[in-house]
């Protein structure tokens, strides 16, 4: 019996594995687009020479950034897991839209200098790591990729399908207890019971949504309220918007009352790290079961320096 159970998961982990690979593959027609009809461009038109090699190292960094694991990288994460479709789909953080909102006054190297900040405070907080350099060749490929999404998008303007639509929370609050069958219904299948993600040997399929792998206190998928957002957008993978408005935000407190890495601003006072940085629909902080999120989560701090 246990051999079929085993079998059967491996049927589904291909199947949905499968389904991923599908998708990340998706032509730019089929993969991107928002209300205003803004499509980044194809990958047939990357240019060549220099500047292409290094969007094209941007880009694989942005979907296999366990490739900086041990070096920047700290957890089981990448770029991908959370703005989706190699950063081309609406509604799921595009980066052709990140790039694009930075005001049309500063110039391009300007913008180009304040995403690079935004993507290592993504690696010191989301992917639980350490900033690369500013000027690091990583983070100049990944600013090049965002930067050549973004072409032929108007500077300055906030594009229809940029970060996570905004989705009003339930009048009674979410519930997490309903949270908990939602998961074990539409989210355990690709991130497991124990939210410990889905691996095919040593490569992580599924990311890891809580524990010693996932995103930090200070990562931004620990606020309910944008977990919730995404989740209705983009998930179950394949699926979006199936979920109803509570189920969104049942799920994302359910996900969001487990513990994870420390934040690493924290100096050794929970209460103070609380008020000076969570000032937001968080549990950081608070009793849940009896235990204090954030009192015995493991991490190291970080040199505010570095993000210079």
């Amino acid at each position: 019996m246990s051999g079929c159970r085993t079998g059967g998961l491996r049927r589904r982990l291909a199947w949905v594995a499968a389904a991923v690979a599908g998708l990340a593959a998706l032509p730019h027609s089929a993969a991107a687009g928002t209300a205003a009809g803004f499509v980044p461009p194809a990958e047939s038109q990357m240019p060549g020479g220099s500047r292409g090699r290094l969007i094209r190292l941007g880009e694989q960094l942005f979907v296999h950034s366990g490739a900086l694991r041990g070096k920047y990288v700290g957890n089981g994460l990448s770029c991908n897991d959370c703005h989706l479709g190699r950063g081309r789909h609406a509604d799921a953080a595009p980066m052709w839209a990140a790039y694009a909102a930075y005001p049309a006054s500063l110039g391009p190297a300007q913008r180009a200098d304040r995403l690079a900040g935004r993507i290592q405070a993504c690696f010191v907080f989301s992917m639980n790591g350490t900033a690369p350099p500013k000027h690091s060749r990583a983070v100049r490929a990944l600013v090049a990729y965002a930067r050549w999404l973004a072409t032929g998008a108007p500077a300055g303007v906030s594009l229809p399908g940029r970060g996570y639509p905004n989705l009003p929370p339930p009048s009674a609050g979410p519930d997490p207890a309903r949270g908990k069958k939602v998961y074990a219904d539409k989210c355990a299948i690709c991130h497991g019971r124990d939210g410990a993600g889905q691996r095919a040997g040593t490569a992580i399929v599924f990311p890891p949504l809580w524990g010693k792998d996932s995103f930090n206190w200070g990562g931004g998928m620990h606020r309910i309220d944008t977990a919730a957002a995404f989740i209705k957008a983009n998930m179950p993978l394949g699926q979006p918007n199936s979920l109803s408005d509570r189920q969104a935000w049942d799920v994302a407190a359910y996900m969001d009352r487990h513990e994870r890495p420390q934040d690493p601003r924290y100096a050794g006072d929970l209460e103070d790290t609380r008020r000076s940085f969570h000032d937001h629909d968080c549990l950081y902080g608070r009793s849940v079961d009896g235990r204090r999120l954030g009192a015995h989560a493991s991490g190291k701090p970080y040199d505010p320096w570095q993000l210079r």
